[in-house]
């Protein structure tokens, strides 16, 4: 089975300097592609990822909808692996993926943890174990094979934000979603740029704009006024 890794990026020349080497490391054995599509970063993410024999394209719109998709057209693997650039995908994840895959489920992701001590962002990773309305963010990365994704049409570039959830939901009205019982590392950024409490309140928010379907430029002006998300 070949994997093509799918990363949406801007301004994140750090952590693939720490993502790339892991994935390398992990697939080096396996039949894979490595796909960094940008949204238009001024730094080094060009220059780094061809350099090591990653496949790096703009966008030419930084909107993490529009970067997948254009990933996935340029992707040749049997199975899709989006991954945000800071997340740090398990090692053996290539091996989790593909017993999932000869179990019949085609498409799920993992629980996560944070990359911090704070006990209540270990409460948060904690409930990322549920399949339930708030399952399938971003951050538990998504595993998908290229037919379903060819079959539900991708992500909605409507979806400016949420576009992870707005995917999700509609996988789950058709498929198995699973969820692979192991905690891939995530980055308690934006936590550390406000606080807990300024966090859970957005994105309780925006999850109840997007259940009531209102627009999504509305939630995302309403998620950026809310929060420092630099």
């Amino acid at each position: 089975m070949k994997i093509s890794v799918i990363i949406p990026t801007l301004h994140e020349i750090q952590n693939l300097q720490e993502l790339i080497p892991l994935l390398q490391e992990e697939l080096k054995n396996f039949p894979h592609e490595i796909i960094v599509i940008d949204g238009g970063s001024e730094d080094e993410s060009a220059t780094f990822c061809r350099q090591n024999g990653v496949l790096f394209e703009n966008s030419g719109r930084s909107s993490r909808a529009v970067q997948m998709n254009l990933g996935a057209k340029i992707a040749s693997g049997d199975m899709f692996y989006f991954v945000h650039a800071d997340t740090r995908p398990l090692k053996g994840f290539y091996s989790d993926i593909l017993k999932a895959v000869e179990k019949g489920a085609l498409v799920g992701c993992y629980r996560y943890r944070f990359d911090s001590e704070n006990f209540l962002l270990k409460i948060n990773g904690w409930f990322t174990r549920f399949n339930g309305l708030f399952s399938g963010g971003g951050d538990q990365t998504l595993y998908i094979h290229r037919s379903i994704f060819k079959e539900l049409g991708g992500f909605n570039e409507e979806y400016c934000i949420m576009e992870d959830f707005e995917l999700v939901r509609r996988i789950k009205k058709r498929f198995r979603f699973h969820i692979i019982p192991r905690s891939i590392r995530v980055s308690a950024r934006k936590y550390d740029q406000n606080s807990w409490f300024k966090v859970q309140w957005a994105n309780l928010m925006a999850f109840t704009y997007f259940i009531q379907h209102r627009d999504p430029k509305e939630i995302r002006q309403l998620y950026q006024k809310m929060l420092n998300t630099r």
